[in-house]
């Protein structure tokens, strides 16, 4: 071969090679996460994102999406406040130009973002358990442009199912302390007037601010009143100081717990033997083939953190609904992703369940132009209008240091009594 000839060839296969490497590197989809990987929620966030990892890791294994592209992920951490929040995602919207962000998780994150980045942007984002009422709100005002969706039933009717639970339980006094950002003030709104309407008595209200080094006074004041019980809207850092304060002061060993307190770190705090009389709600499951599989798979592959972590379960949902929506959307476009996220939980679809032989399955009906349904670890879901989900709440007390499901409130049963509320 001639030295010319040798040349062209090199310069034809360094060229080949660069081409292959770009169309490599082009064959990625990076979906934002902003998770509150520190601060007072950084038990949720670190759960969180192992599971967004892990469903990714199942759709890719499965084939990928967009004819073998691979998600990955772009994590960035929230500090568990809204301004850094606002700070992250505006960098992965503008410089990384992601189509989706899924977070926070927290409201008082997650709104921030909704309004100062994604709504404007055009840019799709999914909370995995983000609750206030307020997102519903925005929605309805307008203000998201159908961009937003969660996998997490609204405060809205949380704090009526929360009621109905306290006065079953015999819970008919009590003083409330919750956290004071958008999460804690609607919840305690919708659970109060639930609460009184049920013939319950609430002694006093009290609003902390996050991460303070006390909350003796905080504790003192709930006690105003002679309460029979605590109903404690808190996340499990902070939570577990306030309940060691009310605890240590004489506060009745009797507690109301919202959803993110059913938590390992928080009973461990606290102290087990102080919770025997501990119960609360959360955003319901009903249990499916793909509750089992994350089960058994989900410990291991996060490192050890347990499959009931808060959050977790609903995370991993929230990132394969998203994988499974850019699949249907057919390109990394948001608008695309949009359109396609309630078409992959479509009622009349063939269920898909969790884990890469489902998501192999679910692809190649996607790929033949047939519906689907994931039913995910948190149990069969839709959409409404809004991005909403209905689902059951579940019921649950501490027992012997551990959670353990009591019941179920489904939506329906829920927003049925929360009508009768309505009227009265």
């Amino acid at each position: 071969m001639s030295k010319l000839k040798w040349t062209s060839a090199l310069a034809g296969g360094v060229l080949a090679a660069l081409a292959a490497g770009s169309a490599a590197q082009a064959c990625e989809v990076t979906v934002g996460l902003v998770l509150e990987l520190t601060g007072p929620a950084g038990q949720y966030g670190q759960a969180g994102a192992k599971s967004v990892e892990m469903a990714f890791r199942d759709l890719n294994d499965a084939g990928g999406v967009l004819d073998g592209c691979k998600l990955v992920t772009d994590t960035r951490d929230s500090q568990s406040q809204g301004n850094v929040a606002v700070d992250q995602a505006t960098q992965l919207v503008n410089i990384k130009k992601v189509p989706v962000i899924i977070g926070g998780i927290i409201s008082s994150v997650s709104i921030p973002i909704l309004t100062s980045v994604t709504a404007p942007a055009g840019v799709v984002q999914v909370s995995p358990a983000s609750s206030s009422p307020t997102l519903t709100q925005l929605a309805r005002d307008g203000k998201t442009g159908g961009y937003f969706f969660r996998t997490i039933t609204s405060d809205a009717l949380q704090g009526t199912a929360a009621a109905k639970y306290a006065i079953d339980q015999g819970l008919k006094k009590l003083a409330i302390i919750h956290v004071n950002n958008d999460f804690g003030v609607n919840m305690v709104r919708e659970f109060s007037s639930a609460f009184e309407k049920l013939g319950g008595t609430i002694t006093s209200t009290t609003p902390y601010n996050e991460k303070q080094a006390s909350y003796s006074a905080e504790a003192s004041a709930a006690m105003a009143g002679e309460p029979e019980a605590l109903y404690l809207v808190s996340y499990p850092v902070d939570g577990a100081t306030i309940a060691r304060a009310w605890i240590s002061q004489g506060g009745p060993q009797t507690f109301l717990l919202n959803d993110g307190m059913n938590s390992t770190d928080f009973i461990e705090s606290v102290g087990a033997k102080f919770l025997d009389n501990a119960f609360g709600t959360s955003s319901g499951t009903t249990p499916t083939k793909s509750t089992e599989y994350f089960n058994g798979t989900y410990k291991d592959f996060s490192g050890g953190i347990e499959p009931s972590a808060p959050a977790a379960d609903r995370s991993y949902d929230a990132g394969a609904i998203v994988g499974l929506a850019i699949a249907k959307a057919g390109s990394a476009e948001a608008d695309a992703i949009k359109a396609a996220i309630p078409q992959v939980v479509a009622a009349d679809g063939e269920p898909i369940f969790a884990g890469k032989d489902e998501f192999a399955k679910a692809l190649e009906l996607i790929k033949a132009g047939k519906p689907i349904k994931y039913e995910g670890v948190i149990g069969p879901v839709g959409f409404d209008e809004y991005g909403d989900i209905t689902g059951p709440f579940r019921l649950w007390r501490i027992s012997s240091g551990e959670v353990t499901t009591v019941g179920q409130m489904s939506a329906e049963d829920v927003m049925t009594l929360k009508d009768e509320l309505a009227g009265k």
